[in-house]
């Protein structure tokens, strides 16, 4: 006979103590239940990693660290991001809850740990956020001039007073979206996503096409697929970084879990899917743009400094024509504008799910009655994004170079920190089953030992100006400066948080006992 679950379902929260009002400790979060399936759910996850907005961006910095070694670099990127993604899947499958890391490292480590663990995914969002705008703001006036046939249209991107005006715009417009819900996130997200991929099919296969017509055109080798081939320990792991960069995002399957349809399974079996369609899309490109073009820092290839910020603004029209190179610029604005508007998701659902249990203030709790999104979340959201890049770009002239790297940090950060939260919390369970010791214990641990290695050899190296864009700050190198700086700030912010809630830091809210939003099997 079928038990009846009577425990708590997706869209509840809880608190560590009963209060009056509520059915044993249960509160509502008030997120739309049931409004993602599986596919919307991969096509989500898809659209924050943002695939054509991240190898415009990457290629060219990649090719730069590591040479025609890129496509082996995007498949070492993979691996610690598959293994992560186990350790997500096991940690979902047991607490959905839309905190995520935030909740699921609280559990397994305790309050100061995973408030830290909460602001580095927060911290992430916020300059991933950045960097989208400014790469759609940018997009938006290079298709623009391609569109009217004028050089000065497309020339506005470079004034600095009008790109940060446009930019400030499309995150409004794209807060506006994500403060609609789920429903109004996915319908958009479709058109998007395919979109971008089936461009991106295109220029692979235009870019093969012309394999060998250009000066710096290089024959395919088998060795492209070698890490160990790359010329020293450090561009190995600046790359690296890179390409951990360009995976992240597919937690946003589990931080919509709440709002999606079997939301202790759907969400880990959608980040996979998104990952699988992610790898290939990257090494088809990598492997393509290399025979094309090259990975050498000379005319077209692909880390010369002057295009390598921007690598498809550089390709769309050598490889793909003045007609079809238009569609390149869409599918670049499509990427990075539909991964705008998706990513405010996580962030969102972070910030509920810590005011839900008491570690930031208690008004990031209100959900909005009729579209059921974290309203303020997401507005704040949006705000601290457009005063992040407004201050960044007036700061630094190579302010996405620079953020990007510092990105990567911040990812190793919480990633890694979730990795090892699995086999901590299931530590009782790791001998029941070969699979419970794969799944909860071998691999999160492999995975957060991979992403310790890089955040510490990273860490290192970025202290040196020339790391990054190859700016300093009193010496020493700003993506230093920039990655723990903001660490800094958020155990600033988080000493602030313990004098206003003591219960939650006293371990008194949330604890590896308190009721978790599990659905029976």
């Amino acid at each position: 006979m079928t038990q009846v679950d009577v425990r708590p379902q997706a869209g509840d929260t809880v608190r560590g103590a009963t209060a009056p009002g509520d059915a044993g400790g249960v509160r509502k979060k008030g997120l739309g239940g049931n409004s993602v399936g599986l596919f919307g759910n991969a096509v989500i996850g898809i659209s924050t990693v943002a695939p054509v907005y991240c190898l415009t961006s990457t290629l060219g910095s990649t090719a730069g660290e590591v040479g025609l070694q890129m496509p082996a670099v995007f498949l070492a990127g993979f691996l610690p991001m598959l293994l992560v993604a186990f350790a997500y899947r096991e940690l979902n499958r047991a607490m959905p809850d839309c905190g995520t890391s935030f909740t699921w490292t609280v559990k397994a480590f305790g309050p100061k740990l995973g408030w830290m663990c909460g602001w580095g995914l927060v911290i992430a969002t916020i300059i991933v956020l950045s960097n989208l705008a400014g790469v759609a703001t940018s997009y938006f006036w290079l298709l623009a001039g391609e569109i009217t046939g004028s050089d000065s249209i497309a020339a506005l991107d470079d004034n600095k007073a009008v790109h940060i005006l446009t930019c400030l715009a499309l995150i409004a417009a794209a807060t506006a979206i994500s403060y609609r819900g789920m429903t109004a996130t996915k319908g958009v997200q479709y058109t998007l996503v395919v979109l971008q991929l089936v461009v991106l099919a295109v220029f692979v296969a235009l870019a093969l096409s012309k394999a060998g017509s250009f000066e710096t055109s290089v024959d395919f080798s088998w060795s492209w697929m070698n890490p160990f081939a790359v010329q020293s320990f450090a561009a190995f792991t600046a790359g690296l970084s890179l390409s951990i960069f360009m995976y992240w995002g597919w937690d946003t399957c589990m931080a919509s879990n709440e709002e999606t349809v079997g939301s202790d399974k759907t969400p880990g079996r959608a980040a996979l899917i998104a990952m699988v369609v992610l790898v290939g899309s990257y090494l088809a490109t990598g492997i393509a743009a290399q025979m094309a073009v090259g990975s050498g820092g000379e005319g077209l290839g692909l880390a010369n400094p002057d295009t390598s910020d921007n690598v498809f603004a550089a390709l769309a029209g050598p490889v793909m024509g003045p007609v079809l190179g238009v569609l390149l610029f869409v599918a670049v604005l499509a990427s990075a504008a539909a991964s705008l508007q998706t990513t405010f998701i996580p962030v969102a659902r972070t910030v509920l799910a810590m005011s839900t249990y008491e570690a930031l203030p208690k008004s990031f709790t209100k959900v909005h009655p009729v579209f059921k999104t974290p309203g303020k979340a997401t507005v704040v959201a949006g705000v601290a994004t457009g005063v992040f890049y407004t201050v960044m770009t007036l700061v630094s002239e190579h302010v996405l170079v620079d953020t990007i790297y510092a990105l990567g940090l911040m990812i190793c950060f919480y990633y890694g920190i979730t990795a090892f939260a699995c086999v901590w919390y299931f530590r009782a369970e790791l001998f029941r089953s070969f699979r419970d010791f794969a799944f909860k214990g071998l691999m999160p641990a492999l995975g957060g030992v991979m992403l310790t290695a890089v955040f510490g050899k990273t860490l290192y190296d970025m202290w040196d100006p020339a790391y990054g864009s190859g700016s300093a700050v009193f010496g020493v190198g700003s993506v230093f400066v920039i990655a723990v700086g903001l660490l800094v700030l958020g155990a600033a912010i988080m000493l602030v948080m313990q004098r206003r809630s003591p219960a939650f830091f006293r371990g008194e809210v949330l604890t590896k006992e308190t009721p978790s939003l599990v659905v029976a099997d």
